[in-house]
């Protein structure tokens, strides 16, 4: 669901700031996969940090894609395109 709000954030990506070294790590992920899905896990096999997802959520540069029945409180996101051109 897209609020006015990130409606905004996808024409204007800069005025969200920049995102940090971690933020930008999650969402690169989303430029290669497909409908670009963004990872639950780090390279290492860790859980990406909820705090770097949420963020990444609250200024429109990720958004929830669907709930997962295994596993409801992770948050499965994909990338919109004001986080493709923050991250490009």
């Amino acid at each position: 669901m897209i609020n006015s709000g990130q409606d905004q954030t996808e024409k204007n990506p800069a005025s969200q700031g920049r995102p940090s070294p971690a933020q930008v790590s999650y969402l690169k992920v989303g430029l290669e996969q497909a409908g670009g899905k963004l990872p639950l896990f780090d390279k290492q096999g860790q859980l990406i940090n909820a705090k770097t997802i949420q963020a990444c959520v609250a200024k429109g540069w990720a958004e929830p894609w669907f709930q997962n029945p295994l596993k409801p409180d992770w948050l499965v996101c994909k990338l919109t395109d004001a986080g493709r051109k923050v991250v490009k």
